[in-house]
């Protein structure tokens, strides 16, 4: 099966593709504005027929032996494995993230997660079996929940894709998936890698289509028993809204804001590093990605001319040559609501280096015709500023100075969203208090951004709930049920005198 062959539409039901009801759209490549694919979106009946066969296909996949979803999914690694330059050529096509990001985290990442769930699948764990009550046997099932509806975001089309699809399916639940319009073809042809992989039609299921018209209807669909959503805490309380009108299970991992705090003791050549490195990857369109760098008086100003000098030497072009750094943002619009923070931010604080768009590339190329923003650093706002509150999701880093380790970890805090944040110190008392106190779902020691598929990922506050990747994942997709045996054979049992008789 060719996985870039998207015949005749952006829907995949029951197995197949089709053609979507709804509007023409354009999958655009940002880098030079050509047109990647034409698709046809999906309407409200798209989604209704994908819903009736996820349905359709729930009895026969939810009644599957553990072995049998671990088995399917080992399957799903291998032809994914077979695919991974097309993936990783595609997803770059349509997000222009640097091939090299694509080819050595993406794909490789979303390899391992299904290996990982190929083996969750057989683990699906609860309270050993025991006489609690004295007369009578306790166990607990773990059952699927049902239709799952998922929608997920443009900025990791692959990862996020199978972040949704693996720990449903694996649970022995069937989905349907709405990826962002803007980049739905790597989630399509994750799809199709499925049924490739004789994974049975109607248990994988994906429509295409606008958040107002597919996305609400299928959050709202009478059929789907859970709605797991990725992407924006405005977004995501709309979801919220909609999902608790039909007493739906929820999963939400929204918005990041996360910091960096660099103690006086950290390494600092490291700190820079890590620093450019967690607030650059995938153009910083990225909700744990650095966005506020919060560095101790004494190594303030050295942490600030080393992200300067290295944001200088970042190389920006085209996102399909293996040397570039740097592509362009996911779509036009969206550089300039990044350059509209960027430019309010001048009134108030100094823009050190970049704050506009290239001309050219890294090779002389024309990078006028793409959506390119460059490697932006920001001193001197306000901590209740725009810029260090809002989410900017773009290469923008802000930095801040702080006195006291109780400043720090305040200011680390100090704002709505609590999904990541890091810490670089060398002494493990500051390193301990900064992974207690920091309210967030992940917090690296000395690194940022690295992730596992052993490890939950999920946010505190306005950052959401409910975590991918890991057991915890697994768990979520789930419904507990206790089953109680009496063990004693007797008619007419002590507790009844509580309600009826006499003892």
């Amino acid at each position: 099966m060719d996985l870039t062959d998207f015949g005749p539409g952006a829907q995949y039901v029951a197995g197949r593709l089709i053609q979507g009801g709804g509007e023409p759209f354009q999958v655009v490549n940002p880098a030079d504005g050509s047109v990647v694919e034409q698709v046809a979106l999906a309407d409200t009946a798209d989604v209704d027929a994908a819903v009736a066969a996820a349905r359709a296909a729930l009895p026969g996949w939810s009644s599957a032996t553990p072995g049998a979803r671990s088995e399917a999914l080992t399957r799903l690694a291998a032809v994914l494995t077979d695919a991974c330059a097309d993936l990783a050529r595609v997803e770059t096509a349509q997000t222009g993230k640097p091939v090299k990001l694509a080819t050595e985290f993406d794909v490789p990442g979303t390899i391992d997660n299904t290996a990982f769930f190929a083996g969750a699948a057989r683990n699906l764990e609860g309270k050993a079996a025991g006489e609690y009550s004295g007369d009578h046997t306790s166990y607990v099932r773990r059952e699927a929940i049902g239709v799952v509806g998922s929608i997920s975001p443009w900025n990791y089309p692959l990862q996020m894709a199978a972040w949704k699809i693996l720990p449903a399916i694996a649970a022995g639940n069937t989905i349907v998936l709405k990826p962002a319009e803007l980049t739905p073809l790597t989630s399509l042809m994750f799809a199709r890698a499925c049924t490739a992989a004789g994974i049975p039609d109607g248990v994988v299921n994906v429509v295409t289509g606008a958040g107002r018209t597919a996305g609400e209807h299928l959050v709202a669909h009478p059929d789907v028993a859970m709605v797991s959503f990725t992407g924006s805490t405005p977004v995501g309380k709309r979801v919220a809204e909609l999902a608790t009108a039909g007493v739906k299970r929820t999963h939400l991992e929204l918005g990041g804001k996360a910091p960096f705090v660099v103690f006086d003791d950290a390494d600092l050549d490291a700190a820079v590093h890590g620093a450019v490195a967690a607030s650059l990857i995938n153009g910083g369109q990225d909700c744990t990605a650095a966005t506020r760098a919060y560095v101790q008086r004494p190594l303030y100003d050295a942490f600030v001319a080393g992200v300067a000098e290295l944001y200088a030497a970042i190389r920006v072009g085209d996102p399909l040559d293996p040397r570039t750094d740097l592509g362009p943002l996911v779509s036009y619009t969206h550089r300039d609501r990044v350059a509209g923070f960027v430019e309010r931010a001048r009134s108030y604080a100094t823009v050190v280096t970049g704050g506009r768009a290239p001309e050219k590339g890294h090779d002389g190329s024309d990078l006028t015709r793409g959506a390119y923003y460059l490697p932006t650093l920001v001193t001197g706002a306000a901590q209740d500023s725009e810029v260090v509150q809002g989410e900017v999701f773009g290469p923008v880093l802000v930095v801040l100075p702080f006195d006291s380790d109780d400043e720090g970890l305040r200011l680390a805090n100090d704002t709505p969203y609590g999904l990541a944040a890091s810490a670089w110190t060398s002494n493990v008392h500051r390193s301990l208090r900064a992974t207690r106190e920091i309210a967030a779902g992940c917090v690296w020691v000395n690194d940022h951004i690295p992730i596992i598929s052993e490890m939950p990922h999920g946010g505190y506050k306005a950052s959401g709930y409910g975590k991918d990747m890991s057991q915890y994942s697994l768990d979520e997709y789930t419904q507990v049920k206790h089953v109680m045996f009496d063990t004693t054979a007797v008619a007419r049992k002590d507790w009844h005198r509580t309600v009826f008789g006499d003892r």
